[in-house]
């Protein structure tokens, strides 16, 4: 999905002030007539039973990528030189997969930077998922500071460049404003910088590609991580 065609998709969820008023949409009448209680309606919405429906996560996810999208008009071109706010100044953190966001997190901020995140871990309902998170851009549409002080734990969504549920079998694929994925070629899953073009490859058994680096890292509260660097030359 071409990320004009999702930030179209996201667009929707601004008519909703919150992950209640969306769920309420998505009650019908005869559910109401039904279950009797709306409670219960809404319970079985939010639980899956009425079609896909977005997590609370992955609501605020959209909406804050939305409203994100839309401060970002105003500024048209990036200033890599002005000093940023990062997120895990003055935290204590004692997890390697965390320190090395930290480490990142100036230069991804900046603009010198881009690094994509795969994560593979059991989500809140016990799932085992994994993915590709396009780091600068969650930077951007996220506040990071619950993920560095501990409070919430960064997961894979289907809003991410690549997502895929284990038990549901459910896969999702989105280019992002930084890399646009290629699933069908021959040499697997590869995402293309759409700054300077250049290729990433994620196969553990190849190279990252040019300009890129690729760090494995052991975790105390993820079952596998690897965070892929790449880093942009100015022309």
């Amino acid at each position: 999905m071409e990320y004009s065609k999702f930030s179209r998709f996201h667009d929707s969820l601004t008519q909703f002030k919150c992950y209640e008023d969306y769920l309420d949409s998505k009650v019908t009448p005869l559910d109401l007539f039904y279950f009797k209680q709306k409670e219960l309606a809404l319970k079985l919405v939010e639980h899956g039973h009425r079609g896909t429906v977005l997590s609370r996560e992955e609501f605020e996810e959209r909406k804050a990528a939305v409203q994100a999208a839309e401060a970002a008009k105003s500024n048209a071109f990036y200033d890599r030189s002005r000093p940023v706010t990062l997120a895990s100044a003055g935290k204590e953190l004692k997890d390697n997969f965390l320190k090395a966001l930290a480490e990142r997190e100036e230069a991804n901020r900046s603009g010198k930077m881009t690094s994509v995140i795969f994560i593979r871990d059991h989500n809140t309902l016990g799932q085992e998922v994994s993915g590709y998170i396009d780091y600068t851009h969650r930077l951007k549409t996220q506040d990071f500071e619950p993920y560095f002080s501990g409070k919430k734990r960064l997961m894979p969504a289907r809003s991410d460049l690549c997502y895929y549920n284990w038990k549901t079998q459910v896969s999702t694929s989105n280019s992002s404003p930084n890399f646009e994925v290629i699933y069908d070629d021959p040499n697997g899953l590869l995402f293309k910088n759409k700054r300077d073009k250049k290729i990433l490859n994620l196969d553990p058994l190849s190279g990252p590609g040019e300009d890129s680096n690729r760090t494995f890292l052991q975790s105390d509260i993820y079952i596998h991580v690897v965070i892929y660097d790449h880093n942009v030359r100015t022309v």
